[in-house]
């Protein structure tokens, strides 16, 4: 079974640790296999592969690496199915929403494409007594990437494409909830042509995570997860001297103005609010409505929407959302609602207990929706990884922007309005990433870069764009003079230790 496996130095390899853990099909409940899980000296094996293996890669061509890189494009789109199944079939969502993913990884390989573009160096001829300057681009060598469960496809191809296209070799550690994918992502590359050793798969849990934090062969991380677990990523892996890029949580709120289509907002927060079982770092968690009037006008459409939704199984095509990724998480977002309740939420729609016929061990809790949140309740406060969302009321617009910038994240914020003044200064004043004006989930498309604010980021890079290839490279600037023939050794005149100067 795809997952079961580590990948390392081009084959599939059993685990010397006895350590594994169950992956699960959450639209059943059932177990699908069990996954070896990676110890030190596992972690130790796949870094000395990558690291040679490194070392001629970058030494590629340009021209070579970018053929690969082509190639793995082709292949993605011939094999879209078949990553989109296992997708659903470890993560729970629908098989078009699956397939959406694959197209935004698609995004981010198309990118790496631009690598040599994107890391040319600089030039200075003559800065001073015939010495030009040039700075060199260089991949930092061995690249870790530890990947979530709610993106299978996307976020291990978002974070590995320019890494390799910039001569780097990855180690990639999956969710230990969904290791399907990026084993399936192991035979495409190697189809693709990357050399045995470039790309590499280490399964497992926080042991694999600490061991690749500490180990001295790997100088950047690249993590995507939750705000708990990123700083953690961040601060450990900074004390051992890598660079470190750790994408994090988000509470992500959608101000709707008075004059705002409510038809085409309402429509957008139910699509960006609930799609993937609202298991995105990107989904409209929060939504803001400014006067009572654009409140109880936009209630009134979402619950309409609201209520067509179905809930099913990730093969059911007629399905909207499939469950959420584990019982544990069900039970959280449960939870999550009786807490609104009791704080003084008014509860609007409430989808806990839900069944779904022929998949009654299934991990699915249908579409809630709590009314009159405030800033002291849990729902604003803690990001709730499933498919309940809140809404707030404001006076003004400049209310909806101090509701926005008080809460700690600060991954994305989205306007709905007529007014460019609005629009304008929601951009100007609030403290996110990344931004949308009447665009419900403001993911940039993948030559721009990604990245939030505040504690929904740790380090200063940012996943996919430019910034990318800045963090996959590291710099190199160097001074050179060529003397003129007629010059060799010729006797310099009195030696001088003063420090250098291009006066």
């Amino acid at each position: 079974m795809y997952g079961s496996r580590h990948y390392i130095g081009g084959a599939f390899v059993a685990s010397p640790s006895a350590r594994s853990g169950a992956v699960f099909n959450p639209s059943t409940g059932a177990e699908l296999y069990h996954a070896a899980y990676a110890d030190r000296a596992t972690v130790d094996e796949a870094v000395a592969v990558a690291r040679k293996a490194g070392r001629e890669w970058a030494n590629a061509s340009q021209a070579r690496r970018l053929a690969v890189i082509f190639r793995m494009r082709e292949l993605l789109i011939r094999d879209t199915d078949k990553l989109a199944a296992i997708c659903g079939l470890e993560n729970g969502k629908t098989i078009s929403d699956a397939k959406g993913e694959i197209g935004r990884a698609l995004e981010a390989v198309e990118f790496a494409t631009n690598a040599p573009q994107v890391t040319k160096g600089e030039y200075s001829r003559n800065v001073g007594g015939g010495i030009d300057t040039f700075s060199l681009r260089m991949p930092v060598g061995v690249v870790a990437c530890i990947a979530p469960f709610n993106f299978p496809v996307m976020v291990p191809l978002m974070m590995a494409s320019m890494a390799i296209a910039t001569g780097n070799a990855v180690i990639v550690k999956p969710s230990e909830r969904v290791p399907g994918a990026s084993a399936m992502l192991s035979d495409l590359w190697a189809e693709a042509g990357l050399p045995a050793g470039v790309w590499n798969v280490v399964n497992g849990d926080a042991e694999a995570v600490d061991a690749i934090l500490e180990h001295p062969g790997i100088p950047a991380v690249s993590f995507v997860g939750s705000t708990r677990i990123g700083e953690y990523i961040y601060q450990k892996g900074c004390r051992h001297n890598k660079r470190v890029a750790a994408y994090t949580g988000g509470k992500n709120h959608m101000v709707v103005m008075p004059d705002a289509d409510l038809e085409a907002a309402a429509a957008a927060f139910v699509s960006a609010g609930y799609g993937s079982a609202s298991q995105r770092c990107m989904a409209v968690s929060l939504l803001v409505c400014v006067g009572e009037q654009t409140a109880e006008r936009l209630l009134a459409l979402v619950k309409t929407k609201i209520g067509t939704l179905k809930v099913g199984p990730y093969d059911d095509a007629t399905a909207d959302f499939g469950p959420v990724v584990t019982k544990a998480a069900r039970d959280a977002v449960e939870n999550a609602i009786q807490r609104s309740i009791e704080e003084g939420g008014e509860l609007v729609i409430d989808g806990r207990g839900l069944t779904v016929g022929g998949h009654e061990n299934g991990y699915f809790t249908g579409p809630s929706l709590v009314d009159r949140v405030t800033r002291n309740m849990q729902l604003w406060r803690e990001e709730i990884f499933g498919p309940v969302r809140g809404v707030m009321r404001v006076a003004s617009l400049q209310e909806a922007i101090e509701v926005v910038n008080a809460h700690e994240y600060g991954n994305g914020a989205v306007i709905f309005t007529r007014s460019g003044g609005a629009a304008h200064d929601f951009c100007e004043e609030v403290e996110a990433g990344m931004l949308g004006v009447n665009v419900p989930v403001p993911v940039p498309v993948g030559h721009h870069n990604f990245g939030g604010l505040r504690r929904s980021k740790f380090g200063d890079a940012h996943m996919f764009g430019p910034d990318a290839a800045r963090f996959y490279t590291k710099m190199k600037t160097v001074s050179q003079r060529w003397p003129a023939p007629e010059m060799a050794g010729a006797v310099p005149g009195k030696m001088s230790l003063d420090f250098p100067s291009n006066n």
